[in-house]
This record gives C-alpha cells, structure tokens and sequence, in this order.
C-alpha cells in the first residue's frame, strides 16, 4: 500500500499523474517504511516503534487531517496493550495544543526571529508543555519529544539549540534526534501532500478549523530554567553534545546568496563514515557537509529524501517549469521562516530563469521576497504580497496556504492556477514543491543554523 495514495483516498487521473513522479512516489513510500519500520539496529537504537507511532499520532492530531489522525492512531493502538491510556492522553495534549492555536487568532507557522532586519515579522505564538500528570504517564522520553513536535510543527522559526537540550536529557541520542526530526519533519511533508492531491483531486478530507478546537487552559512548564536562558557554550548533557557557536557570524536578514550553516547535533566525521552512509548521501560531493554527515545517521531515510528530492525538482520530462518549482520552494522556506532554505532556492529561482525574457522583473519579485516576505498580517488575515509577476504570485499564495498548519490550501488556489494555464500535473509539481520545503525546513531550522560567509561580512 502506499501510504499517500490511500491517505489521500487517491484513483484515477490525479493518482496517475503523481505516479508519472514514479521516483518522488516510491521513495516519499521508503521514507515512511525507513522512519516507521527501521532494520538497522545502530540506527533504530531506543527509538521503539511505539513511541515511533505516539509522534506520529500526536503531530497528524496537531495537522488536524482526519484520516491521517485515525491511520497514525490505528498503527499505534496496534503496538499498545489493551488497557493501555497512551492513546487517550495523546488525543488530549494534541486537542489541548491544536486549541491553543485557536486562541492565538492565526494559523501556524509562528515564532520569533533572531535575525534583526526581520524581526518586526516575529509573531510569538503559543508554547506547549506536557502538563505534570501527563508527563508521567508518558515518561521523560515522550514528553520531550511532544513538546519538541510541537515546536516543529508550530513555531519552527523559534529553533534554538537550547530546544534539543530536554531531548538529550531524556535520554535521547544524537542519532535518534535525527531520526526523530526526520520522522516530524516528514509527517510535515506527507501530511501536506496528502492534503494537496485530496484537494485537487475533489476529496479532500478536511482539516479542522479553528472554530472546531475546544480552547485550553495553557499549561507552564514545571521548570523555571527555559530554553533562552541556558548558557552558551558546549554543555555535556546525558545523551550528547548540544553545540552552540557564541562566535558566529549570523545574517541579518534573508538574502539571495549562498550561505553556510553550522550543526547543533554532532555530525558523523568524513573519516567514519560507513560504506552505507556515504551511498545515502548520493553525491560524494556531500561527504564535506556537516549538513548531510548530520543526516548520514540515518542513512536509509537520508537516501530516500534524497532521491525525493531529486524527482521533484530536477525531474523535467513535463510538468512544472524549474523556475516555478524553485520559486514554491523560495515562498514556503520565507514563509517557514528558514533564511537557509530561502537563500538556496532563491538564488536558484534566478539561475533557471536566466534565459527569460522578463529576467529583470523576476530578479525585482527575488528581492521582494527576501525583503519584504511573501504575506502581510493585518489581524487574523495574511495577505499574501505582491512579488510582480502574476504567476509567481499565484505559486506564492499557494505555496503559503500549503505551508499554513492547519491547511488553508483549497480548491480557490486549483482554480487560481489552473487559470494560468496550469495542467493538473504542473498542480501536482506545485504540492509536491512546496510540501518537500516543510520538510527540509524544518530539519534545517531544528539541526543548526546558518552562518554568513566570510565574503558577505
């Protein structure tokens, strides 16, 4: 069975045309079998099944898919014994959170900047912390990891290095918090996706709206001593080295140009990289990244994502313009908040419209974007800016529809770009698009930050 299509309760045309992104289809299907059914005893470490499906349960609650939610449920359920409450509880947090939402008056993502030309843009929203009683009745492990998919699937721009701290005091390595970032972040993707082609395809199982949310008392954290104020420095904690850079060299802003980036979570060094993690990176090339040696701890999920990644976007035999896939990634990474992606995939926005005829016009909308963002807020509404070229407005809005949790993608945004011309497999590119980029950035955000290179200062 693949995961998305009975999700998505997909047949006929629209599955046809995501199948004809043959290798973007089998491999989203390897990431889940690669984060929900792991074989490597070195990988899988005390990362257990059950809590594999308790993570996933509580963050399709927080998305507010109701298929997904009773299918992540139902996995779970199945690894628990029958007078278990585990299920119980994590429908209560994830309500309790998902109402929180609610009274924040705006859909996610949301969080504080730390880059000061943006920080008028920081919209603080609320926090989750495991209340006392459920925090015991789920145990350390658990507890952290909710709170920390809350911050994933909520206010990713609020990543700290601080926030992996309670992981690794729970007892949570650095290879099972890849895993675990992997695992959210992909629930992220997933989840959209899904969303996407249910719309496009007229089936769409709604998400819940905030008016269907039953508001909450905020919780508090028992612990005084919060995320901000830990020191800076490298702390030696139970599971693992939580790196931070009190040197480093931040931008200030979003920018269309390359930049670096700097680990939280230990990377695997070149020189031990196993035969198997060194394939999972596909490029040799990435053997000097931090980034992918990082990700190399899992490397079965690593090589899956990948190759995701590679039939989305580099896959050209019909369907969706480079430019225009890149431009769905530039939009959701602003909207998200990660100046790293946003960096990225802006500058390649432009290298694959080099040769057209509006180049000036796209290069004016590229530095729209990264000054100005690609919404406006004004209360509850978020107006999505004008960047100048029609089209990229249209992938834009949509592209930050997808990226809002819950889901305000809908069938407006199908038949705003259907009117420029769009077949359905060019939707299909721009769902694809844009759903990957709440994968990828999330796991840049949560993983470690950017860093300004020497020739930008």
């Amino acid at each position: 069975m693949d995961i998305i299509d009975f999700l998505a309760k997909l047949d006929g045309p629209v599955a046809q045309l995501r199948h004809r992104r043959s290798q973007a289809r089998d491999n989203a299907q390897r990431s889940f079998e690669a984060l929900f059914e792991p074989t490597d005893e070195a990988v899988i470490g005390a990362f257990t099944t059950e809590e594999r499906y308790a993570v996933a349960a509580f963050v399709a609650d927080l998305h507010g898919l109701q298929r997904a939610q009773s299918f992540y449920a139902d996995l779970l359920a199945d690894e628990l014994p029958e007078d278990s409450e585990l299920l119980s509880t994590i429908n209560n947090l994830a309500a309790h959170a998902f109402a929180d939402q609610r009274t924040a008056g705006f859909p996610a993502p949301y969080g504080t900047y730390r880059e000061p030309k943006v920080a008028d843009e920081s919209r603080p929203g609320p926090e989750f912390h495991v209340p006392a009683e459920s925090r015991e009745a789920l145990g350390a492990r658990l507890s952290a990891a909710f709170e920390f998919a809350h911050l994933l699937v909520f206010h990713p721009r609020d990543a700290r290095p601080q926030r992996l701290v309670p992981l690794s005091r729970a007892g949570w390595s650095a290879t099972e918090v890849v895993s675990l970032s992997q695992l959210i972040s992909f629930l992220a993707f997933q989840l959209r996706v899904v969303h996407g082609l249910a719309v496009l395809a007229h089936s769409a199982s709604p998400a819940i709206s905030f008016s269907d949310a039953t508001p909450s008392t905020p919780t508090s954290p028992e612990d005084e001593e919060t995320a901000d104020n830990l020191p800076d420095g490298e702390d030696t904690y139970q599971a693992f080295n939580v790196l931070t850079y009190p040197d480093l060299v931040r931008p200030k802003g979003f920018v269309s140009h390359g930049l670096g980036w700097v680990p939280w979570v230990p990377p695997v060094p070149e020189a031990d990289l196993t035969d198997r993690q060194k394939t999972a990176l596909v490029d040799p090339l990435r053997a000097k990244s931090e980034y992918f040696r990082l990700l190399a701890r899992d490397p079965e999920t690593l090589e899956a994502r990948t190759l995701t990644d590679k039939d989305i976007f580099y896959n050209t035999t019909d369907g969706l313009g480079l430019a225009e896939r890149e431009v769905a990634a530039a939009a959701t990474s602003r909207f998200n908040g990660c100046v790293y992606c946003a960096s990225v995939h802006t500058v390649r926005a432009l290298q694959e419209s080099k040769e057209a005829p509006d180049l000036a016009e796209r290069e004016a909308a590229i530095a729209r974007l990264c000054d100005m963002g690609v919404v406006e807020e004004s209360g509850e509404r978020a107006e999505v800016l004008d960047l100048g070229i029609p089209l990229w407005n249209a992938l834009s809005e949509a592209s930050v529809a997808l990226a809002a949790t819950p889901s305000q993608f809908g069938p407006h945004h199908i038949d705003v770009l259907r009117s420029f011309g769009l077949d359905d497999g060019s939707i299909v590119d721009v769902i694809n698009s844009a759903a990957f980029f709440n994968w990828a950035n999330r796991l840049m955000l949560i993983l470690g930050e950017p860093e300004l290179p020497r020739r930008y200062r």
